[in-house]
């Protein structure tokens, strides 16, 4: 279990940050740049659940994907080539991805099928999922960027890909199943 009782270090005044293997690099770094973008997913996704009853059934998903993508900031945290989880590595494993397309799966059995784009929003919590989504695209980006520089977790690669899915069919879900969807209408600025 973590315990922190002092909160400030002062260690990274100087511009830089540590990581899991107690090297340390720039903040502004390519890896701290993933490691950033996956906490702002987090948060987002944060912020959707605080939209739904405590009860909401994809509420329990939502908070786990939380804590997957604790993992997945850990995982980030830690450059090296083996992506074997240890007693004092956390890694993303192919179990987390393969939950996560079920749970896809599950949400868009309950779904029409999509006759056009849409467009994020319709109902609250649909538009913070839609942010939530947007962020973990741009979250998918920063760390394939890093991939192409250094050795990255294929799963958690393949983990931010599967939960951008996740986040558009659960927004379609949020909007009563699609039926509060806004349709993308092309052209209407001609």
């Amino acid at each position: 279990m973590v315990k922190l009782n002092k909160i400030y270090t002062r260690t990274g005044d100087d511009g830089t940050t540590g990581l899991v293997d107690g090297s340390r690099l720039p903040k502004h770094a390519r890896r701290m740049e993933a490691i950033g973008s996956v906490d702002e997913v987090n948060s987002a996704i944060g912020l959707a659940v605080c939209a739904l009853d405590t009860e909401a059934p994809h509420r329990a998903n939502l908070v786990r994907i939380q804590n997957d993508l604790f993992d997945l900031g850990a995982d980030l945290a830690t450059p090296g080539e083996d992506f074997t989880p240890g007693e004092m590595t956390l890694r993303m494993v192919t179990a987390q991805v393969d939950w996560l397309e079920g749970a896809i799966d599950a949400v868009n059995a309950e779904l029409q099928p999509l006759t056009s784009f849409i467009l994020p929003g319709g109902s609250e919590a649909a538009g913070r999922v839609h942010i939530a989504r947007a962020s973990c695209r741009s979250a998918e980006r920063c760390a394939t960027a890093l991939a192409g520089d250094e050795p990255v977790n294929p799963a958690a690669l393949a983990y931010l890909n599967r939960l951008s899915d996740y986040l558009f069919v659960l927004a379609r879900a949020l909007n009563e199943n699609g039926a509060r969807d806004v349709l993308w209408v092309p052209g209407q600025n001609r």
